[in-house]
């Protein structure tokens, strides 16, 4: 069981890695999957309190990663379109024009969206900006999170202990 639970660990850390960066997966919530698969094998890597911690700022930077792209667009000026614009671009992005695409697509998507919206183009291309940073802040905020938890599922993996 062991083994399979260390294998599901380094699953869910790769896929929680992932998803630090791509919208569509809730990034610190599998890599906290893969810390509690751990938290299950015989002899325990990770005590109660461990866990209670994580699991605490596995909530925190969830909500923060909510907020952060919303406050970095009102802050400039923006709406809820650049922060949707921003989801959409970086979506496109990653997929159609990777890896340059996960920089400008946000950015792009923001602009568009606040175009669409009925700004003009200063407005749209600061409100733009604004989302594009409150996104850069949150997936900074998830990539740090889900590699610190990566470090902890790499070093307290069965197969080296």
């Amino acid at each position: 069981m062991d083994i399979f639970l260390s294998i599901l660990a380094i699953l869910l850390m790769l896929v929680g890695l992932a998803g630090a960066v791509l919208p569509i997966l809730p990034g610190p919530i599998i890599s906290f999957l893969g810390l509690l698969s751990l938290y299950f094998l015989e002899d325990k890597p990770f005590d109660d309190r461990f866990m209670v911690i994580w699991g605490t700022f596995t909530i925190i930077v969830t909500a923060l990663d909510q907020v952060v792209p919303v406050l970095g667009t009102k802050k400039m000026g923006g709406s809820k379109y650049g922060v949707n614009g921003s989801i959409v671009g970086l979506i496109l992005g990653v997929f159609f024009f990777p890896p340059i695409g996960l920089i400008l697509g946000p950015f792009l998507g923001a602009l568009a969206g606040e175009l669409i919206s009925g700004k003009d183009l200063n407005q749209a291309t600061r409100a733009g900006f604004g989302s594009f940073l409150g996104f850069l802040g949150g997936t900074f905020l998830k990539l740090v999170f889900s590699g610190i938890a990566a470090y902890y599922i790499l070093i307290n993996l069965s197969f080296f202990n």
